[in-house]
């Protein structure tokens, strides 16, 4: 764990590096573009809480129970959220939202998406 403040920088100049993801399986992605990455910039030793910039191509997944409490930003994309009652929210570039643990959803990029994160597990 740091002592120190830090700045997450979503875009070129990080001095943090990129590297691919697999929250999403294979066949959730919705055009041939399979691409998923993360920076990780902050992660406690136990891996509970976590924040960094992640980016994926257009995907649809069915979630039946959020594995996490997340709160995100978005950069750039868009991120369509369905709730088990059918309720639709659309979320695109300056959009804050939180997602707590065990919500049912339907998670749908429609656009490439990159988002700032903070997970609490």
């Amino acid at each position: 764990m740091t002592d120190t403040f830090m700045r997450i920088l979503p875009g070129k100049g990080s001095s943090v590096g990129v590297e691919p993801s697999g929250l999403v399986q294979a066949d959730a992605f919705t055009s041939d573009d399979h691409t998923e990455l993360d920076q990780l910039y902050f992660a406690t030793d136990d891996k509970n809480v976590v924040a960094g910039v992640w980016e994926c191509a257009p995907c649809k997944e069915e979630i039946d129970s959020y594995p996490v409490h997340e709160m995100m930003t978005i950069i750039s994309g868009s991120v369509t959220l369905t709730n088990k009652k059918g309720k639709t929210e659309v979320f695109t570039a300056g959009d804050v939202f939180y997602i707590p643990k065990g919500t049912q959803c339907t998670w749908q990029i429609t656009e490439r998406l990159r988002k700032m994160y903070m997970i609490a597990g």
